[in-house]
């Protein structure tokens, strides 16, 4: 004899398949909501003259690795890496229909003189500007395992500052160093600077134009990060990383 409470049970025992499903969709549908708008951001800065990419000479300072840092934090590093990867395309596309004299070393479709871009190009346009969406994450993951460890909970001040600083200087040492690895005797010429010389040329842009980036990303990410990382801020909003407190 089938009893009311089997009826149910076996009800109920189908419903939760079924919840399970529409609540895997939901969770589905928001991260790619999330996704769209960071990304949107990322296209809107990138095509906005002297947002986005700021031309300096023969090179381009850039603060687009602000919105993928912020991305890492807030939805983790395999989005992060992925809006990294398009930040790495909008280098690439405007590298290649908006060339300065050292778009060689981001697109293999240009050329100056004797000198032109290839492999190495991809390499250097798109490795650092993936791990700029990857680091911060562990960057200020391991800050708030140091936090929690000393009984402190909260959003941490310095794992922000450190998340930003972080990004921005992975994207500036790795792209400076690639480029002397690849195209050292081609950046040289570009530069007007000795190939014995262009070394150092490197260490100056790093010291000034990525020290200059690295202090922007750190303020601006402990300015938003104190706001979007709140762990309820980022319940209501949806984000869905939990860093222990």
């Amino acid at each position: 004899m089938i009893t009311k409470e089997a009826v149910m049970k076996n009800l109920e025992t189908g419903r939760q398949p079924q919840n399970g499903q529409q609540e895997g969709s939901r969770i589905s549908v928001i991260g790619m909501v999330q996704m769209a708008i960071f990304g949107a951001i990322i296209i809107l800065m990138a095509s906005t003259p002297f947002l986005g990419y700021i031309t300096i000479g023969p090179t381009r300072a850039t603060i687009l690795h602000i919105p993928v840092i912020i991305a890492s934090l807030l939805l983790g590093p395999k989005k992060g890496g992925a809006l990294g990867f398009l930040f790495g395309l909008t280098s690439f596309i405007n590298n290649t229909i908006n060339p300065t004299a050292t778009s060689f070393v981001f697109t293999p479709f240009y050329s100056i003189g004797e000198v032109s871009g290839g492999i190495g190009s991809v390499i250097i346009c798109f490795v650092p500007r993936i791990l700029v969406g990857i680091l911060p994450f562990y960057v200020y993951k391991f800050a708030m395992y140091l936090k929690t460890k000393r009984g402190k909970g909260g959003v941490s001040n310095t794992g922000l500052i450190l998340a930003g600083v972080s990004g921005a200087l992975v994207n500036t040492v790795l792209v400076m160093n690639l480029i002397f690895v690849f195209f050292r005797e081609g950046y040289a010429a570009a530069n007007d600077v000795a190939v014995s010389a262009v070394y150092t040329f490197i260490l100056g842009v790093i010291a000034t134009n990525g020290v200059m980036e690295a202090i922007v990303a750190g303020i601006l990410t402990l300015c938003i990060g104190r706001v979007l990382m709140q762990k309820k801020i980022r319940e209501i909003l949806g984000f869905r990383n939990d860093f222990g407190y």
